[in-house]
């Protein structure tokens, strides 16, 4: 499988310095609109940097966005009309409804299939599981640094507490969480979102209650150096969704 990147950010370069291309993957194409970040990428890989998207498709198998919301709705439409399989990062995009759509249609119309990663959150497969039957409430509360939101504050404080799809609008580059969750559970969650200088990790917690039980989670991530608004375990779940195209062995859902 030969793969090319969009967005030449964070999550692409840690993508790039952990993933081994000996599993018939090959990460090898890279577009951003800063062209110097793409050619970075594609020297450490030994891999192509192009000016624009359409110079990859005819040569990929799959793009991985890890780009921004605005990136993912210009090109997505494009890359799985041409029958190419799509990796979406920014999923906090697919919250609205009319442009998931758009996607959904379109895949099945190109024979391309869409993934979304379980990002930065524990658990989503159980969630997945639990979503067969009914759930009755879900619920995220994300703990981050005044860094990592762009805030400067001395104590805590409750950024947001709404729905998700109002989340994803205020914050759309630092709760794909929110919109991963509410696409698993077959609901717009609830969501709060509280900015702590007491905490230096982006923390999650997450409760959903339904059918199957409760179910609690907990995550306390490292966030990027470069990219405080994303942690390491988003990047690290793309690398083993793409590692997970090549195993003949597979444990959950």
């Amino acid at each position: 499988m030969i793969v090319g990147i969009l967005g030449c950010g964070a999550i692409a370069n840690t993508i790039v310095n952990e993933f081994l291309s000996d599993d018939g993957i090959d990460i090898k194409y890279f577009y951003d609109t800063d062209i110097e970040r793409a050619e970075n990428l594609a020297q450490i890989s030994n891999g192509i940097a192009v000016l624009e998207m359409d110079e990859m498709l005819d040569n990929v198998d799959l793009v991985l966005e890890s780009a921004s919301p605005i990136a993912l709705k210009v090109h997505a439409l494009n890359i799985i009309e041409n029958g190419k399989d799509l990796m979406v990062m920014s999923v906090g995009a697919l919250m609205d409804k009319e442009f998931r759509q758009k996607i959904h249609k379109a895949a099945q119309a190109n024979n391309a299939k869409v993934y979304a990663p379980s990002g930065a959150i524990v658990g989503l497969d159980g969630i997945k599981a639990a979503s067969i039957g009914k759930i009755k409430k879900a619920s995220l509360t994300t703990r981050k640094s005044p860094k990592s939101l762009g805030r400067e504050v001395e104590e805590e404080e409750i950024l947001f507490e709404g729905k998700a799809s109002e989340a994803v609008e205020r914050f759309p580059v630092n709760i794909n969480v929110a919109a991963s969750l509410s696409i698993a559970c077959n609901m717009d969650i609830d969501v709060k979102i509280i900015v702590d200088p007491k905490v230096d990790r982006n923390v999650h917690e997450v409760l959903v209650q339904g059918d199957f039980g409760e179910f609690r989670s907990s995550s306390e991530n490292v966030p990027f150096a470069a990219n405080p608004k994303t942690s390491m375990l988003a990047a690290f779940s793309a690398i083993k969704l793409l590692k997970s195209f090549s195993e003949c062995f597979s444990v959950g859902t």
